[in-house]
């Protein structure tokens, strides 16, 4: 299929929603007392896994349409801006994933039975595994770090396009 030039609607719908959800799900995490062994998740634990779930089936929707709808690098942009632009998309996409689905590993892991919004069980992903489920949060909260750090350089590229380059990059993916 041939690359378009500009983002489609059902891509920055997705791209939009996400960064919504992960605007609402950081502080969400950080806030979270935490639990201990033997306590059952609370409200802020299921909401918690609830908007992680969401986020995973809208990255894997996403991921899903750009790979068959894929879009062009910006011509006018110097080589490493390409490379490092697509280096760092897909670097969103991986991390994005892994720390989804890495969080409902560790929801198995502990024990959990948690549901979708209280609405649909979430099937258990392992067994209860105190050891593992101490290795998987642990990767699990790097991952966090690492997209959290990632999606800044994200963010500062769009500002420096907006700002300094003042090119129009951005309206690749703003509404309209």
């Amino acid at each position: 299929m041939m690359p378009q030039l500009q983002y489609g609607t059902p891509a920055k719908v997705f791209h939009w929603c996400i960064v919504v959800l992960l605007a609402v799900q950081y502080p969400i995490g950080w806030l979270m007392p935490d639990l201990h062994r033997g306590m059952s998740p609370g409200a802020g634990m299921t909401f918690h896994i609830s908007i992680g779930i969401t986020i995973l089936a809208l990255t894997a929707l996403r991921l899903v349409w750009r790979l068959a709808h894929p879009v062009a690098p910006e011509s006018s942009l110097p080589a490493w801006q390409r490379l490092s632009s697509e280096v760092v998309h897909w670097l969103l996409y991986a991390l994005v994933l892994a720390t989804t689905f890495s969080g409902w590993v560790f929801a198995s892991f502990r024990g959990w039975s948690v549901s979708y919004f209280y609405l649909v069980p979430l099937p258990m992903l392992a067994s209860d595994n105190a050891a593992a489920g101490r290795t998987i949060d642990g990767l699990h909260q790097a991952m966090e770090w690492a997209l959290l750090v990632t999606i800044g350089v994200h963010i500062a590229a769009a500002l420096a396009h907006i700002f300094i380059y003042r090119d129009s990059v951005m309206r690749r993916m703003l509404p309209g």
